[in-house]
């Protein structure tokens, strides 16, 4: 079938899905290469980047390998993808048999977004210092909780959350992010990406719009999409999200998710004004605004920039937080702050998956608050913070003898750095990984803009580690930089 008959998809889908079909299929048989990406194009009657993105997007998910100067190749070990079936009955079992066109569409969408849950190497996104957690005080306070206590939160708890961890959370938004809220309007999640499901399941219908960052982080997009919800992508200037232009394309948006003090991943954050302004428009077509304060602890300057929901006239931001960037991402701990009259509503929503987070996690973190650790820990982690992100700037504009000349930043755990728009960034991200290097290309977080560069994390690194990532990586982009860049 030629790659233009169906309308419905983009040329680069068709291209994606009919190669991974052949693979699953075995018409490319495991460790079989594949035709070259120049004359593929050519037989497909489409450019040569809409085969290198389907290609890229199959590499990405283990169907094929690359082999440096050698072309693309099946992936040897896929043969459980062709499993010996008995005469007569093959084709009987098809890939997504048994499955509803929701689920369906949900299990398609979880390919836009793979979390990394690889061995963690610079220069990996959102991986806070794990190896810094102070993991022995955190057992302490575990063994501190008294017997009857830990009998009762071994029992089924409120959906809503531990009512001493709510109390806990409130208190400290008050304190670190000026948000004030009663301890009843927290609803304890796993995490935020949980938060971002329960939302788009409560206050979203299938076919609603959502104005999201362009570019922004893929979890969320795919959540909504997930959901049946339409993505609609918005620019980011150097005031954050363009809400006016926002309102103008997508008049009939019911919402807005935004990550106002420190953009993902451009690292913007959102002027007063620019949040005057976001704050009218949800005002005046009666929508929500989800705040994602994914990283907002992580504030280096002397002043800090407060929550978007701590303003006046903040009653339609709902507030998404998370403690795997405070604390590490094993915990499974976040939250949201809402209205007082979803709170139900959201915890029996909760109460019909998971029913509520361990307790005893639960108690221990809301001792660890309420005790001081958290604000301590957080303190030393911002000047290690600071301490790492020097060493990353430092270390990559020697090792690329000034190519890469990354800009300090007062907040976050990453840093960006563009190139021209529209130009290739993802070939030095695969020569990175080939290196041993984690090198996100910023255009892996667009839709439609054509902005183009990389994210480097490094937070969760030693100096150690990141100078000598830095020193794998400044021969890739020293011999491939006019390549990779667009020359």
């Amino acid at each position: 079938m030629d790659a233009r008959t169906n309308p419905a998809a983009s040329l680069r889908q068709q291209v994606y899905l009919q190669l991974r079909s052949a693979i699953e299929q075995g018409t490319f048989a495991p460790g079989s290469r594949l035709p070259p990406s120049r004359e593929h194009a050519q037989a497909l009657g489409v450019a040569r980047n809409t085969v290198l993105w389907a290609l890229d997007r199959l590499r990405a998910e283990g169907y094929i390998v690359a082999r440096v100067g050698d072309g693309s190749y099946v992936a040897p070990d896929l043969a459980a993808l062709h499993p010996a079936v008995a005469p007569g009955k093959r084709g009987a079992l098809q890939p997504e048999g048994g499955l509803s066109g929701r689920g369906r569409q949900i299990a398609d969408t979880a390919l836009r977004w793979r979390p990394p849950v690889s061995t963690v190497v610079p220069y990996r996104i959102g991986a806070p210092s794990v190896a810094d957690f102070p993991f022995e005080l955190w057992s302490r306070l575990a063994r501190q909780v008294p017997l009857g206590l830990q009998q009762r939160l071994a029992q089924y708890g409120p959906p809503a959350g531990h009512p001493p961890l709510r109390e806990a959370i409130a208190q400290w938004l008050l304190v670190s992010r000026g948000i004030r809220c009663a301890p009843e309007q927290v609803v304890v999640t796993s995490g935020s990406q949980q938060a971002i499901d329960l939302l788009a399941r409560l206050l979203l219908d299938v076919g609603d719009e959502v104005m999201v960052e362009d570019p922004g982080y893929l979890g969320i997009r795919a959540c909504l999409v997930s959901h049946g919800i339409t993505v609609r992508p918005v620019e980011v200037d150097a005031q954050g999200f363009a809400i006016a232009e926002g309102a103008a394309r997508w008049p009939q948006a019911r919402m807005a998710v935004v990550t106002p003090t420190h953009q993902f991943p451009l690292g913007v954050h959102m002027g007063l004004p620019r949040r005057l302004e976001l704050l009218e428009w949800a005002r005046q077509q009666r929508a929500w605004i989800v705040e994602d304060d994914y990283d907002g602890e992580f504030q280096y300057g002397t002043h800090r920039i407060p929550a978007l929901c701590s303003l006046p006239h903040s009653e339609r931001v709902l507030y998404v937080g998370t403690f795997s960037k405070t604390l590490h991402p094993g915990l499974r701990l976040g939250f949201i702050v809402l209205p007082h009259h979803l709170v139900e509503a959201f915890a029996s929503a909760r109460s019909l998956t998971d029913r509520h987070s361990p307790g005893a996690s639960q108690e221990v973190l809301a001792r660890f608050i309420t005790d001081g650790h958290l604000l301590r820990h957080l303190r030393r982690m911002r000047e290690l913070y600071q301490e790492r992100q020097a060493a990353l700037v430092d270390s990559l504009r020697k090792a690329t003898d000034g190519r890469v000349q990354l800009t300090p930043a007062a907040q976050g755990m990453h840093l960006s750095f563009e190139i021209g728009a529209g130009r290739d960034d993802t070939a030095l991200s695969r020569a990175a990984g080939e290196a041993g290097v984690y090198l996100a290309p910023l255009s892996l977080y667009g839709v439609e803009t054509r902005r183009r560069g990389w994210v480097f994390g490094y937070a969760g690194f030693s100096e150690r580690a990141l100078r000598s990532a830095a020193r794998a990586l400044g021969p890739v982009v020293v011999g491939a930089a006019s390549r990779a860049w667009g020359g």
